[in-house]
């Protein structure tokens, strides 16, 4: 039932895109000529290019996983392939005008469909996800599991899939030949215990499961062969919890060496070439137009600086970043001048006896880090990434706090992920270190521009200075 219920919603899915396109691309039409009195292309030809483009829209949509189950795929990556997908449908759109051989074919119209075809795709992903889990918290579309295995990882399974209805999945039972008992009772409904794991067969076929979670220990896998003949035979869809499941990262990446598959315990987006040059090249023209545009603040800073307290206007301090090389980091002072080597082991405090007091200004407002701007240029830092530590704190903290230096895969930044969650300064490493792996397991160019417009909207002022 399950299985039929998502082809026809794909069946939906397809035809509300079509809608959409067709919607977008008159709209754009309209608005671009509505009071316009000069000759221009009628819109029937417009109309003759989404003859083609649609067949084509609808297959980039399929290869970027769009008509796929909602259930736990996140509303971020589907956003992003969303505007990847209209990417290339915008250059196939560009691509036929040329081949058709039309000169006159407005690039403002084209553009402006674009825009408006992927908001109303995005949005009609929120509608449906939020008319999905509404239905689903209602006891509609519900897939109904079975879990195989008892043991901690299945019990936190089993509580995420209780405490979270939106999710849709109804827990039919489990299997184990361990545990002693009738059923589950921690619960406000009990989980009924099924049987033994050799039961799996008949279970399957008696109770109409939908999908088998399986989430055994070490030594029990020699089960594992015949969990899979049993739901491949009855067709069911089963789906693995790997005991080592702790080690992984949210996302693991499978790479494949000679036709065997190899499970990469930490995918990085950014070790591919080519979002690591649109990274960069991102960082290169966003500094310099920053620069350029903040130039007249950095020179009264700089000017203030000089004026309120002696010593010099930048700061320089050493601090490891990628690949755990070590690079200077410029700031503007915004404390005295240092007598012994305090600056290279002690922490910034919110009220730190060492601040100047234009200093704790502009540390209160993040002004002091613009010419890291000049970093970023460099190519020693991002815009966004993690933030560099000083040497003497990433000796420390590599023993003390696991996946410590994951860190140092990526370039370090001005602003990033933990520090717009309010992880800055002297706060919690361990909940900056989370959010620094969150970042660098899941970044896409999107991701980065949210957390550039998070940086403007609740990073700058700083509640730690």
């Amino acid at each position: 039932m399950i299985r039929e219920n998502q082809k026809i919603f794909n069946t939906v899915q397809i035809l509300l895109d079509i809608i959409i396109i067709i919607f977008s691309m008159s709209d754009a039409f309209f608005l671009r000529f509505l009071n316009y009195n000069g000759s221009h292309i009628q819109i029937d030809f417009y109309f003759k290019i989404l003859i083609l483009a649609i067949p084509v829209y609808i297959f980039i949509y399929n290869y970027f996983q769009l008509y796929e189950s909602y259930r736990a795929k996140r509303l971020m990556l589907e956003t992003s392939r969303i505007i990847k997908a209209n990417i290339l449908g915008i250059i196939f759109i560009i691509l036929i005008s040329f081949l058709f051989k039309e000169v006159n074919v407005s690039r403002l119209v084209i553009l402006i469909f674009g825009i408006i075809n992927t908001s109303l795709m995005i949005l009609s992903r929120i509608i449906i996800r939020k008319t999905l889990r509404y239905f689903r918290s209602k006891g509609y579309n519900i897939k109904r599991i079975l879990i195989i295995g008892y043991n901690d990882l299945s019990l936190e399974f089993l509580n995420k899939i209780i405490s979270n209805r939106n999710l849709g999945y109804y827990v039919v039972g489990f299997l184990s030949d361990t545990f002693e008992g009738q059923n589950l009772t921690d619960y406000k409904n009990p989980v009924p215990y099924l049987g033994k794991i050799k039961d799996v067969e008949s279970i399957l076929t008696d109770k109409s499961i939908d999908e088998v979670f399986v989430a055994l220990e070490y030594d029990q896998y020699e089960y594992l062969s015949d969990i899979i003949e049993a739901c491949e035979k009855s067709g069911t869809k089963v789906s693995i919890i790997p005991f080592y499941t702790k080690y992984l990262p949210a996302k693991p990446y499978v790479d494949e060496v000679e036709g065997l598959p190899v499970i990469n315990i930490r995918h990085i987006p950014l070790d591919n070439l080519l979002n690591n040059w649109i990274k960069r090249l991102f960082d290169i023209f966003a500094s310099l137009f920053l620069i350029v545009l903040l130039s007249p603040l950095m020179v009264i800073t700089a000017i203030c600086v000089k004026v309120t307290s002696p010593g010099p206007v930048l700061y320089k301090q050493e601090r490891v970043g990628l690949n755990k090389k070590n690079f200077t980091m410029y700031k503007f002072r915004s404390m005295k001048v240092a007598t012994d080597d305090t600056d290279k082991t002690a922490w910034t405090t919110k009220d730190d006896p060492r601040k100047t007091k234009f200093g704790a200004f502009i540390r209160k407002y993040s002004i002091d880090e613009l010419p890291q701007l000049f970093n970023v240029l460099n190519g020693t830092m991002s815009l966004v990434g993690p933030r560099p530590e000083i040497p003497y704190h990433v000796y420390n903290f590599k023993e003390e706090i696991p996946l410590y230096m994951v860190k140092h895969q990526v370039r370090p930044g001005i602003t990033g992920w933990a520090q717009v969650n309010g992880f800055r300064g002297d706060t919690s490493i361990k909940g900056r270190i989370e959010h620094d792996i969150s970042y660098i397991e899941n970044w896409s160019f999107l991701f980065d521009i949210k957390i550039l417009i998070m940086t403007v909207f609740k990073g700058i002022v700083s509640k730690s200075e």
